[in-house]
């Protein structure tokens, strides 16, 4: 709706949503971008550069160039871009991540290198389902093939994985939707780092409707899907976030299927009856509960992943039941698994695919008692990331970063490549044994 009131330019929705945070007390100065709606990959490339211009020129609080009163030519020059780009390392509002929602069949490598151009460092995939029978009787237009190959060319470029996944579809029951979050964290095919999960509801103008009128289509109960779901969150391990659990479609446009607007928390008290608890990223981070004086605790979590290794490396209490900071590291030997992505920044690098802060967001330069930002658990993270990159005979290390948080990695030593940030590590016989002090002994998760 913000949208449609700003007749879908993206510099006037930047704007006004700046505004409005601003106005409720929100802190701006650090900028999470998401791109909803549609399959972004199938919109045409120059209106794609266009948009994301707009949308930093916004940030960059410069003013907006509309496309009716510019030539094509000049709309779509690539330093147009690159130069909005820039401006935003050290503007006010500074771009620190661009997620956008596409399919997995429309990822390949060209389509990569155009997200890295852009500054995407999330990708959202519509993977709904892990059976080829259901996506087929949806008219998905891609198979679970699609989704294994699209996971892991995302992965070997850095960039960090959503699935959007579909409980209840035409053709799937409860048993198959159970087995398919079996499936996504026990295949390291899948293990995505992020879930959206979407029960699908009636609505009247999809062709589900007609079948539903026929009685063809048949939703879940209330009670089915509550304990569908309570049981979906006890088998998410502790290196995903559950982003959503309901898409936000007004109960009146519901014609069938589940309305309970507060799913979410209607599941965690279900799973609270049972004495049991969801260990989901969201369900852990710290928000406002935070104190000085808490002891925190590195762990690690190794886990085989799309071909490669990846090592969750998180700062926690004692009991992991708060979670402060957290950093996903990528481990692939490129000779091994021939990935066909070609960048020079990832040629013979580990990859770090997030460093994470949870907590009071605050600027740049702050820091209050109230937050764990900005207490060098990011940089502690990140000497701990480069120590196991080394070990494992990596000869440099690449960070996919956001374009407003480039000069945080500069400040560690790491100098912009291929829109990566990118340090080289020393060789593993002159690493010293000493660990740094303020950096607690991990434990390990293996």
């Amino acid at each position: 709706m913000r949208a449609v009131a700003n007749k879908f330019d993206p510099y006037s929705q930047v704007k006004t949503r700046l505004q409005s945070l601003q106005a409720t007390g929100h802190v701006t100065a650090k900028i999470e971008l998401i791109i909803i709606g549609g399959t972004w990959s199938s919109l045409p490339r120059k209106y794609q550069a266009w948009f994301i211009k707009e949308c930093f020129r916004a940030a960059n609080n410069r003013p907006s160039v509309k496309r009716k009163t510019q030539s094509a030519k000049q709309q779509f020059k690539t330093k147009n871009l690159l130069e909005e780009q820039k401006r935003n390392e050290r503007a006010r509002h500074r771009i620190i991540g661009i997620t956008i929602e596409t399919r997995p069949d429309f990822i390949d490598e060209n389509e990569i290198k155009q997200l890295r151009w852009l500054g995407v460092t999330r990708v959202e995939l519509g993977v709904q389902s892990t059976y080829d029978n259901v996506l087929e009787r949806n008219l998905r237009g891609h198979k679970v093939s699609e989704t294994i190959k699209a996971t892991k060319l995302l992965k070997d470029a850095g960039f960090k994985i959503c699935y959007h996944l579909m409980p209840n579809l035409p053709g799937s029951d409860l048993k198959k939707d159970e087995e398919t979050f079996t499936e996504l964290f026990e295949n390291p095919d899948f293990k995505p780092d992020f879930l959206k999960i979407y029960p699908c509801v009636v609505v009247k103008q999809a062709p589900l409707y007609q079948l539903w009128l026929k009685k063809r289509y048949r939703p879940y109960t209330d009670k089915q899907l509550i304990n569908l779901l309570a049981k979906v969150k006890q088998k998410i391990p502790i290196y995903c976030r559950v982003i959503r659990i309901y898409r936000d479609i007004p109960s009146w446009q519901i014609k069938a299927g589940s309305k309970i607007s507060n799913l979410r928390q209607t599941v965690l008290e279900e799973l609270k009856k049972q004495g049991k608890k969801c260990l989901c990223i969201r369900c852990r981070e710290i928000r406002n509960d935070f104190s000085p004086r808490q002891k925190l605790k590195l762990f690690r979590r190794d886990y085989a992943s799309s071909g490669g290794r990846e090592i969750f490396l998180s700062f926690e209490d004692q009991k992991r039941q708060k979670l402060f900071a957290l950093l996903r590291l990528r481990l692939l030997k490129t000779e091994e698994t021939g990935s066909p992505l070609s960048f020079p920044a990832l040629k013979d690098a580990a990859i770090i695919r997030e460093v994470h802060t949870y907590g009071e967001t605050i600027g740049f330069d702050e820091k209050t008692k109230t937050s764990p930002q900005h207490r060098r658990l990011g940089k502690e993270l990140m000497k701990m990331a480069e120590k196991i990159a080394a070990e494992q005979g990596f000869k440099k290390i690449s960070v996919i970063a956001g374009v407003g948080s480039r000069n945080y990695y500069r400040g560690l030593g790491y100098r912009l490549q291929n829109s990566y940030l990118v340090k080289k590590l020393l060789p593993k016989s002159f690493l010293r044994a000493t660990p740094a002090k303020t950096a607690p002994k991990p434990k390990s998760q293996n």
